[in-house]
This record gives C-alpha cells, structure tokens and sequence, in this order.
C-alpha cells in the first residue's frame, strides 16, 4: 500500500506478517546503536492524506489466513507497536524500551503506552482529557495521557496552567503542539514569570512524586490494578458516585478534581467514604459528601486519604541527576488500621525479575492519643538513600515523645513546624510511635 502522510509518497508495510514484523524489528538495530530509547509510532490507525485510511479490499497477510483491510484494520497499529517494543528490547538490552503509539487494540498495554489523540487547545478538550484518560485506564490501558495545551490552537496561560496540573497526575505526561507561530510555543516561558511559577510547581510536584507513581505502576504491571480509578470505581456501592467525572484516584492515596473552566474560584468536589486531607493546607474533611473548595490558580482540588503514606523524592530537576540520601515519606493521621505500600527498584534494565527490587509496606494502627506507623522492608535492592525524612500529618493530640524502635525520646519544638511533626531516621527503623 501506497500513500501520502506528512513526508509525502509512503509505503506502508504489513504488520499482520510475522515476517515483517521480524524485519521491521531489526530496523532497531542501527536505531539504538546511534542512542535512541524511545520511538513514537504515530498516524498509525492508518493514516492516509485525502483518503483517510486504507481502502477496504487492500490485502493482509493476517498471520496467513489472507484478509481484507475490513478485518485487519483495527490492529494495524496495535502489531506496529508490538513489533516496535520487541526491537527495541531486542537491541536496547538490558535497558528497558519505551514506546508511544496512537492506535491500540486490547492488550497493547503489554507494549506501548498511549495518548489520547490530536487535541484542541479548549476547555472542553481539558475535560475531555481527563475522562478520556480514566476510561483508559479502567479498560485496561493505564499508561495514558493527553497533548497538554492542547495539540491544534494556542492555550493562553490559564489554560495551559490548569492543564499541567491535570497532567502531573496523568501517567504519561507530555506537552504538545502543532502551532507554526514563530512567536509562540507550549514552553512554559511563553505564559509570562506569573503562570511560569506555577507551571514550576506542578512540574517539581510530579518529580517529587515520582516514588509514589512508580510503586504505581508496579500495582499496575504485578496485579492489572489501573492507575487512574474513577469514583465509581473504587467506591462502587455508594451511588453518589456513579456519574461522577470530574473526581478520580491516582494510585491508593491521592484523589483529584481538575479545574475545567476558566476563572473558576471554587469548585465542589465529592468525597468518598473516609477521611481526607487538603494536599495544600493540612485541612481536614470527613468523606461521603460534596464539599466546596477554593480553587486559586497556584492549587488544585488535590487530597490525601487519611492514615496513608505518601512517599516522596527530594528536589530534582531530571530524572538521575543525582544520588538521594533520603526519601521522604508524607504520612497522614488516621484512625484504625490502613496500608501503604512502596516499591523500589532500579527504574530501568531488568535485575528486578532477579529479585533486585524492594518492598517496602507500611502499616499505620493509630488512636486518638496515640500514632503508630510499623514498617516492614522485604528485598535485595541497593537504594541508594540511607534515610527517611518523616512528615507527620493530623496529629490530633499534643505530642510529648516519639519512640523508635523501642527507644524514646522527648519530641522537641523543633521537631514541630505548622503543626506537621518532622523526623530524620534512619532507613531501616521499623517502627515510629508518638503519644
């Protein structure tokens, strides 16, 4: 098959062969060599200029069985990036490939991640985003996410704002755009000092997070637990939250509500059952109700699910720029028994199906006089931090002594800055008790 894409005059190979999937697998090779890590498959559904995609009669090999395009068309792209991931593995090993694809059929989440498509710089399309990325994420297809500022259009700085602040929770996080204005980019920069902070904010946030989002992705690999988890998901039996949109679940912990219209002071944001925290404030709410909550242009409706363990890198600019000496660990007061979990490994090649990985489960029985937070550490993995910089979040008494495994000493006021008690252990404690 022959068409025009963006470079013009394309052939189009036939990804329902074994054997051009192997020759295109081995395109790799020379790929690799001069540094790549990474391919996006892209116009992939197929698509042709001017026709759309392929006619109906052209011919597919189909694994031999000899098939129209009426039957192949839906895992054209879906074999392209199957046979994109086994080159890459092939020729990166031992580091791990990465790939991006646009067109996907089940069980592309084995191979490549996805995005949602080529996108309007509009508030509408912001919701969409999110809806989008959700319904992926339960169907199977977790590592999701959306052009941010929108693909086709210019964002003003709002917008773009607001839409950096959904994507810091969305598991594949990228800006985009096709605008050929000399004058204009999606660079953070292009909004003015005043948006450009904020974007700051949010970028570093994702950073920081990235412990929590990669024990994320674990849950994900090890048990198909999606990522993104709507309201009606992880709170199936309260009906309140069956048309629910605008509110979903990163991972165990945080809960989210992006601001999808523009100049919006407040928003209303349902809680499920429990207890949760403002991420930005320490406030406190009880669950199963709508609540109102302001909605300044450097926040974002973002809450902590109270007794969790919310684990946190220290400041960086990009991924390996240096060694950590400590991971911070955010935990939040709760009555009752919860679990958090953190697991570890080195973020790429493949020592982890060896058993170079680390889990690490935290298990937090507090009372209302009484907080207790029991570590259990299970692993052969070699962090490279050797210590745990604890906040303690809600305490809801008057806190005289913390008590490390078995060892008291008196909590200083010091130890306590707006209310939030602050620790430096050491890696391997096992257990913090305050009263």
């Amino acid at each position: 098959m022959e068409g025009d894409v963006w470079p013009g005059k394309c052939v189009f190979p036939d990804f329902t062969d074994p054997k051009v999937r192997d020759w295109w697998a081995g395109l790799f090779r020379g790929l690799t060599e001069t540094g790549v890590r990474g391919v996006w498959n892209d116009m992939n559904e197929p698509a042709v200029f001017e026709i759309g995609s392929f006619p109906e009669d052209v011919r597919h090999d189909y694994d031999g069985e000899n098939v129209s395009h009426r039957k192949a068309h839906n895992i054209y792209g879906h074999l392209m990036s199957k046979a994109t991931a086994a080159g890459l593995k092939r020729h990166l090993m031992p580091r791990r490939p990465f790939v991006i694809t646009r067109s996907a059929y089940s069980g592309t989440q084995r191979w490549s991640s996805v995005w949602t498509g080529d996108n309007c710089s509009t508030w509408e399309h912001l919701w969409l985003a999110s809806v989008q990325c959700q319904r992926l994420s339960v169907s199977g297809l977790s590592f999701a996410g959306s052009d941010i500022g929108g693909f086709i259009g210019e964002p003003d700085g709002e917008l773009y704002t607001r839409w950096i602040q959904l994507g810091t929770f969305h598991p594949l996080m990228r800006t985009h755009s096709a605008s050929n204005e000399t004058n204009f980019d999606q660079d953070p920069r292009s909004f003015g000092e005043a948006y450009e902070a904020i974007i700051k904010k949010f970028i570093e946030l994702r950073y920081s997070l990235l412990p929590y989002l990669y024990t994320t992705f674990w849950q994900y690999a090890a048990y198909g637990t999606p990522m993104l988890r709507p309201l009606a998901f992880v709170a199936q039996k309260d009906v309140n939250t069956h048309n629910r949109n605008h509110e979903f679940m990163m991972g165990d912990s945080l809960l989210i509500s992006h601001v999808h219209e523009a100049g919006l002071q407040e928003k209303e944001v349902y809680l499920p059952e429990g207890n949760w925290y403002y991420y930005f404030d320490d406030r406190h709410f009880e669950g199963k109700q709508l609540i109102n909550i302001e909605t300044p242009i450097d926040e974002m409706p973002l809450f902590v699910k109270a007794g969790a363990v919310v684990t946190h890198y220290p400041p960086m600019q990009y991924v390996g720029e240096k060694e950590f000496e400590e991971m911070i660990l955010h935990v939040y007061y709760g009555e009752g028994v919860t679990h958090s979990i953190l697991y570890e490994d080195a973020g790429d090649h493949y020592g982890y199906k060896n058993g170079q990985y680390n889990l690490v489960r935290f298990k937090q029985s507090s009372e209302k006089k009484l907080f207790r937070l029991k570590k259990k550490f299970v692993g052969r993995y070699e962090a490279s931090y050797r210590h745990h910089h604890v906040f303690i979040h809600g305490i809801p008494f008057t806190a005289k002594e913390f008590i490390i495994d078995g060892v008291s000493h008196p909590l200083k006021a010091a130890d306590v800055k707006n209310g939030v008690i602050e620790l430096l252990l050491e890696r391997k404690f096992e257990e913090i008790i305050i009263k």
